[in-house]
């Protein structure tokens, strides 16, 4: 009876939670996306969030779109076509989705594919035209917690998965792997533990049939300490993502570095880098640069008092066949570069220059430059030519001075064509052949057209080098559609659409009345970029940071009843691991579990195929976790084993084992708690007073050829082999990789680990060691 009666008790507090119903705070459409949040439930598990509109009906979005903020949760829903949506959100409580609250009609609009990227009848990146992923497109999520473990079979690679963001950028070099990618950024993502240079760099050799695409999620997505650098490739699309504090060997926040066409970069915020050598790096090296590349465009960025926002070409040594467009950027108190170009043809229209200490626009080496309908405010030079004109004029003397002066460049001169620009503020600009300045077919700034369509005459050279306008934006055969807007028109779009989502979350006031002719580092506003912290608390499906709770809090990654010494969860680790050998498929679609504070989607399916292998130091406890409705068979050792409810423990003893099919099954999580676990995660406190390492079964015992030492150790580690170190890796105990270091390492400073276990993996030439550590 008592039995029946809390039954019924758990029941009805059951449907009073799925009673509860979900309380939409804000939601509404941006480019090609859109967004909803909410206020959190009590006893919420997770969240589904479903969309529907222009053709689709409740569509399911992925988890790591779902994120919570403390206060409130919110979803974005990304690749969209232009429209009118609804979205539809849903607690899940015990297990049971709950009755969902939708929407009202969301319009969602389409984001401008104008300029040279899009020629030849291109759409870089892994969206289609109306916004769409492109059929069979493969999305990554890179959060904080998974940016080094995150794993991908990439066709052609050296070495398969290929595990961590950059190793899975280096198996696309190859060029062999056509599939579409998306990789979305989730947060604040900081210095990955194996980049290039502190880039990551996306390659694909030129595949004109790979496209890929690298974008934040929300308005809240930044590369905080690092650079995006793009080389040798094709089709690519960079967009929704700040970017600040960059210190890479290259310097940029994005660099086009060679050998690059159809690149489409777009409403990404640009901030500070860390001050680089030379003086005029204080504020970082450069913010968007492109060299050696050509077929692109820049459009829709947001330029935050960039000292060197973007340097256009570098030694190509030639005028053709470079393309470039920029328009829609806003260059908010930014000092110069905007764009500073040699050699390319380039288009830069409808531009919003706000408050620029040094100068717009310049051209040498013989670039052709059309500026059409840019809005200029308070740039001191808007529009410069090298060595002639404003460029060399010293108001001082009124006279040109050709060796002090130049305010950006001594090369020969390029040519400008300017229309239907508006400029207040400036401190001089000098129109060909306008007489109220000396010499005016000389020491012009560029030549002023009548109309838009108005070739230039080839009596128009430069000063210096005698260069002359190539006309490409009157030639049919390179030039694309466009309608500009007018300067005030642009101005305003501007300001509404440029940079992240929304503006972003990084938000900033300039003082105009210092700021505009102040190109020192504000001070103010480097602190804050130093000083930036996500306000996400954290990502639904995320492995290390899942609380989807009704208090929105973090959560400790693995659950808060989960007490292996390794686990592994193959919803966030897939196949890798540094402690289990595992040979199988995985699913995503045998259906959600709950275990221990975690909800885990994805399993190893068990057939005959299927093999599980891993090694034990001690008396130990294993846990497997399946369907909570399964009851089966199950083999260890060749021998077999009965699942109850889902869940099987047995005692093993120290030695290997083998886990195979007994029926069929999904394997959702493994965990392995030692009976002894003095060098447990919270670092133990059983070494003996002289620094041993007690009785733990967790430190391993010496291995032929390979030493490591102290262990337990507090900062340093030192590693001995027999042959030269060619990498070490280091993992927690939940598989996830928190270290990376390549060549001849033999001592490396580990004390900004946390203390507790790890796995060291040293990879040399002939063989591969792996040793536990503690870390105190």
């Amino acid at each position: 009876m008592m039995r029946s009666f809390l039954l019924v008790v758990a029941l009805m507090a059951n449907l009073a939670a799925l009673a509860q119903a979900i309380s939409i705070k804000e939601a509404d459409g941006w480019l090609e996306s859109a967004y909803v949040t909410w206020t959190p439930v009590d006893e919420a598990e997770r969240y589904n969030v479903y969309y529907s509109g222009e053709g689709t009906a409740d569509q399911k979005i992925d988890d790591q779109l779902i994120r919570s903020y403390g206060t409130y949760f919110r979803a974005d829903i990304l690749g969209l076509k232009s429209g009118s949506y609804t979205i539809k959100v849903a607690a899940v409580i015990n297990g049971d989705e709950g009755s969902a609250s939708t929407t009202g009609p969301i319009n969602v609009t389409a984001h401008d594919r104008t300029g040279f990227a899009f020629s030849e009848s291109y759409t870089p990146g892994a969206y289609e035209i109306d916004g769409t992923p492109k059929s069979g497109a493969v999305i990554l999520y890179i959060t904080e917690n998974t940016k080094d473990s995150i794993s991908m079979e990439v066709t052609g690679a050296s070495t398969n998965p290929c595990v961590g963001l950059q190793m899975i950028m280096e198996g696309f070099k190859k060029g062999a792997d056509s599939r579409p990618l998306i990789i979305r950024l989730v947060g604040q993502i900081t210095d990955l533990s194996y980049m290039d240079k502190g880039d990551i760099v996306i390659e694909n050799k030129n595949n004109a049939s790979s496209y890929i695409t690298m974008e934040g999620v929300g308005d809240d997505a930044v590369a905080d300490g690092w650079g995006i650098r793009v080389k040798n490739a094709s089709n690519v699309e960079i967009r929704n993502i700040g970017l600040m504090n960059c210190n890479s060997d290259e310097g940029d926040n994005i660099g086009l570095q060679q050998g690059n066409d159809h690149i489409w970069v777009h409403h990404c915020d640009f901030f500070y880098g860390d001050a680089g050598s030379d003086s005029d790096q204080a504020k970082g090296d450069g913010a968007l640069d492109c060299k050696k590349s050509t077929y692109v465009t820049f459009s829709y960025n947001h330029f935050w008092d960039s000292g060197k926002s973007n340097l256009l070409g570098l030694s190509e040594g030639t005028t053709e066949g470079l393309f470039i467009t920029y328009h829609h950027n806003w260059f908010d108190h930014s000092d110069s570069r905007h764009p500073r170009v040699r050699y390319y043809s380039a288009h830069v229209y409808n531009n919003f220059y706000d408050g620029n200490a040094k100068y717009g626009v310049g051209s040498t080496l013989g670039s052709s430059v059309f500026v059409e309908a840019n809005y200029f405010r308070n740039c001191r030079y808007p529009i410069l030519t090298s060595m002639q004109g404003s460029d060399v004029f010293d108001e001082s003397d009124q006279a040109n001075d050709y060796s002090d002066k130049p305010t950006f460049s001594k090369e020969d001169g390029g040519t400008i064509k300017a229309f239907n620009n508006f400029m207040t503020g400036e401190r001089r600009f000098v129109a060909y052949g306008d007489d109220s300045y000396p010499n005016p077919t000389v020491d012009f700034d560029a030549y002023v057209a009548s109309t838009r369509n108005e070739t230039v005459s080839s009596s128009v050279v430069s000063a210096r080098g005698t260069n002359t306008y190539n006309n490409f934006d009157t030639n049919s055969a390179v030039m694309y559609d466009y309608t500009p807007d007018t300067p005030e028109q642009a101005r305003d779009k501007v300001v509404e659409l440029s940079g992240r989502m929304n503006g972003g979350d990084f938000q900033w006031e300039f003082n105009d009345a210092v700021d505009d002719t102040d190109y020192n580092v504000n001070t103010a506003l480097k602190n804050a970029l130093t000083s930036y912290q996500t306000n996400l608390v954290s990502v639904q499906g995320d492995g290390e940071n899942n609380d989807s709770g009704g208090d929105g809090g973090s959560g400790d990654g693995d659950g808060d009843e989960i007490t292996g010494d390794l686990v592994h969860n193959f919803t966030t680790s897939g196949t890798e691991s540094a402690y289990f050998s595992i040979m199988g498929n995985l699913s995503d679609s045998k259906g959600t579990v709950t275990y221990a504070g975690l909800t885990l989607t994805q399993c190893l399916k068990m057939e005959s195929s299927t093999s599980i292998t891993f090694t034990i130091t001690g008396e130990a406890e294993l846990t497997l976790v399946f369907n909570e409705d399964f009851n089966g068979r199950l083999k260890i050792n060749g021998a077999e084993h009965t699942v109850s409810s889902g869940v099987l423990t047995k005692i093993l003893a120290a030695g290997d084992y083998e886990i195979t099919k007994g029926d069929v099954a999904n394997l959702y999580l493994i965990s392995i708690d030692y009976a002894d676990d003095g060098g447990g995660d919270d670092g133990g406190d059983d070494g003996g007073d002289d620094g041993s390492e007690g009785n733990s079964p967790l430190i391993s015992e010496p291995t032929v050829g390979f030493a490591v030492y102290p262990n337990p150790f507090t900062h340093y580690l030192n590693l001995s082999t027999e042959a030269p170190i060619l990498d070490v890796t280091i993992y927690t105990l939940t598989g996830r990789k928190v270290m990376f270091a390549s060549g001849h390492t033999e001592s490396i400073d580990l004390g900004d680990l946390i203390r507790g276990t790890y796995l060291v993996s040293v990879r040399t030439e002939s063989r591969t060691f792996r040793e536990l550590i503690l870390k105190q």
